[in-house]
């Protein structure tokens, strides 16, 4: 087990020396922890505050990343269908469910979903580094043939973080004026 150092919003440090597969395990960690933290604290009111012409939340965050996180990990990675609530939704109809439907579940619910998705993602993880290490290939393929390895999607699921702290940066500035890297 990794052992990290916290910082002082109590997310973990990615290893400054470490071998590739503790460096990538530990940024995916570092910028979940950014995503809680930016969404720590706030009501619902909170988590359905858009900014601009823009309609994205961070609940609709929390959600979009739980999807993301079982998409990539169980569906992709592992084969898996999928499960409640992503079994659900008629994904063709509304390509957006998971951002829009977020304004109707409560905080707890958002973050339970979420933190449940994320505990799955690792275990899954751990399964696939034990059957192949990064070099693992995902179970499901691309329309073309070809499969993504864990190493990709570990990357993949990085960029998506990052990508997506960038917005909760500004929505948590817009509900409470908090800021922070």
């Amino acid at each position: 087990m990794l052992e990290f150092q916290v910082d002082e919003q109590g997310r973990p440090e990615p290893p400054l020396a470490a071998d590739e597969t503790s460096t990538l395990l530990g940024f995916l960690e570092y910028q979940r922890a950014t995503l809680a933290w930016k969404c720590a604290g706030l009501d619902a009111t909170g988590l359905r505050a858009t900014v601009g012409a823009s309609s994205m939340t961070l609940g609709g965050l929390l959600k979009h990343l739980a999807y993301v996180e079982d998409s990539w990990f169980s569906q992709s990675l592992h084969g898996r269908d999928r499960q409640h609530p992503w079994d659900t939704v008629d994904w063709k109809a509304d390509p957006d469910w998971d951002w829009h439907s977020a304004s109707e579940d409560s905080p707890e619910q958002l973050f339970a979903l979420w933190r449940d998705a994320v505990e799955r993602s690792c275990s899954l993880v751990a399964e696939a580094l034990a059957e192949g290490g990064l070099e693992r290939l995902a179970r499901r393929t691309w329309p073309d043939g070809h499969a993504p390895s864990l190493r990709w999607i570990l990357v993949h699921m990085i960029e998506e973080y990052a990508r997506h702290n960038g917005h909760a940066d500004l929505l948590r500035e817009s509900v409470d004026g908090q800021t922070g890297e």
